[in-house]
């Protein structure tokens, strides 16, 4: 039986790890071993801050309305709930843009939803 030698495949599996490991620090894009090791712990942060990014996105949102809603001397729970009670349909991202752009729009909103 003939031996075989997996010089090529080898060496383009690396190629292409430490190609993915640029621009992390020290060993970590030189060595294999430690590029790959960095590259697994890499796409785990990754794929969980994906999901983490829209939790802290909406609770930036809602820090912003709050401090929008307090002063026009509400709380945030009871503007969210005047603007259920009230049907009106935007969200919190769009609520957020209105607090830092318009502050007379979230005013006539406040008053909505104490009406």
């Amino acid at each position: 039986m003939t031996r075989v030698a997996h010089a090529v495949a080898t060496k383009k599996h690396r190629k292409r790890v430490l190609k993915a490991a640029e621009g992390y620090w020290g060993g970590r894009h030189r060595f294999y071993r430690r590029a790959k090791e960095q590259l697994m712990r890499s796409m785990y942060y990754s794929y969980r801050d994906r999901k983490q990014k829209k939790r802290n996105f909406r609770a930036l949102w809602i820090v912003r309305i709050n401090a929008a809603c307090r002063e026009h001397g509400i709380s945030y729970s009871r503007f969210i709930n005047g603007l259920l009670k009230a049907k009106v349909g935007l969200n919190r991202k769009m609520l957020a843009e209105l607090a830092i752009s318009d502050k007379k729009a979230i005013g006539k909103l406040v008053e909505l939803t104490k009406a």
